[in-house]
């Protein structure tokens, strides 16, 4: 199933998830990986990319395990992201 598929409040249970097996520290080497990957998978665009990429720095970092990225993506792509309103006229 592709991850960019999901409904919103899926993207958010599976994104804290993924926070907590980020914050397990000896893991980082092999976390960071998968955490860009998966984080290109749920978000696609640019949005996805540049996510990805601070995800992957964010992970390999030793100290900065603490940051929910998956978590502030999907505040940031569900909260705070302007989307234009469409207006239907009949």
């Amino acid at each position: 199933m592709p991850l960019n598929n999901l409904s919103k409040n899926k993207k958010l249970v599976l994104g804290i998830f993924l926070d907590f097996i980020g914050m397990i520290t000896f893991i980082d080497i092999i976390w960071a990986p998968i955490s860009a990957l998966l984080m290109s998978k749920m978000y696609a665009g640019r949005k996805g990319k540049v996510a990805s990429i601070f995800s992957f720095i964010e992970e390999i970092l030793p100290g900065f395990d603490i940051i929910p990225s998956f978590t502030i993506m999907w505040f940031y792509t569900y909260v705070f992201s302007k989307k234009p309103k469409v207006i239907e006229v009949r």
